[in-house]
């Protein structure tokens, strides 16, 4: 069985208080884009291994077994010791430390996939339970629509934002952010307006009022990161911001654009969509 996990962009990005668990209390809109990653997982007869995985396209670097896919397998094998021995390929497109959820997306689509493919019987509410086990981000692809979120990003109300009339160009600059580091810069504070109502209100004002926290330090540690974002707008985009903690930003163009030339000389990977 194959499914195609999608990355997402954040639409604003507040991060409002440290909480007593360690995690930060934080809002931002949700927002899935068509970037995927293709995933197939098939019975294995490998009785000795449970899980074979394999990959190919962006290289995934470090321990195998701290893979958000074999972790997902492994959480639902050991409540549901029926699922069997599985292989698991990954053909990565989304870019890692990007601020895209690529990894979260890969890792709920595990899950989804195994209760799919062999009956496990969950329904939406337990596997997002399941996926915030994984990570904050990670019940967001259980439902892929636009949401609203809060807590530590895993409370999730559906949003009425609709993007289907414009297109989203990403450009990922090919740096790796660790998001321990980008939160470690930060000084959480309550915000006077939330995103909720910002991006209520027409796109054109988002300029202004829809921040991502992340972006000043990122931009002080990197400043080709803001030049990204100054070109997106040069190059007309209604708005332009980073997703989650970078290093990727995004703007979002009127439908009928044309994009003119290969963005910045080809110095980035690009997706216009």
């Amino acid at each position: 069985m194959i499914a195609f996990p999608n990355c997402k962009i954040n639409l604003g990005l507040s991060i409002i208080a440290k909480r007593a668990d360690g995690y930060h209390a934080l809002e931002t809109v949700f927002y899935p884009v068509a970037l995927q990653d293709m995933l197939e997982i098939i019975h294995s007869d490998n009785t000795a291994k449970d899980i074979i995985f394999s990959n190919t396209g962006i290289d995934i670097p470090g321990d195998e077994t701290q893979n958000l896919c074999v972790k997902a397998y492994h959480l639902l094998k050991k409540d549901f010791p029926t699922i069997p021995a599985v292989k698991m390929h990954l053909h990565k497109k989304i870019p890692m430390g990007a601020g895209l959820g690529g990894g979260s997306s890969d890792g709920t689509a595990v899950l989804k996939l195994l209760n799919q493919q062999f009956n496990v019987g969950l329904n939406s509410n337990q596997l997002v339970d399941y996926a915030a086990q994984l990570g904050s981000d990670c019940p967001f692809f259980v439902h892929d629509h636009a949401c609203h979120a809060t807590g530590r990003g895993e409370i999730l109300n559906a949003s009425t934002c609709d993007l289907s009339n414009y297109k989203i160009a990403l450009v990922h600059p090919g740096i790796h952010v660790s998001t321990a580091w980008a939160f470690s810069q930060l000084q959480p504070h309550a915000k006077e307006k939330s995103i909720a109502e910002i991006v209520a209100q027409p796109i054109e004002t988002w300029k202004t009022t829809l921040i991502n926290d992340f972006e000043a330090p990122l931009f002080k540690a990197h400043p080709i990161l803001e030049t990204i974002k100054n070109e997106l707008y040069a190059q007309g985009a209604l708005y332009a911001s980073m997703s989650g903690s970078g290093s990727s930003l995004f703007g979002i163009f009127p439908a009928t654009f044309s994009w003119p030339k290969a963005f910045m000389d080809n110095q980035f990977s690009t997706d216009f969509i």
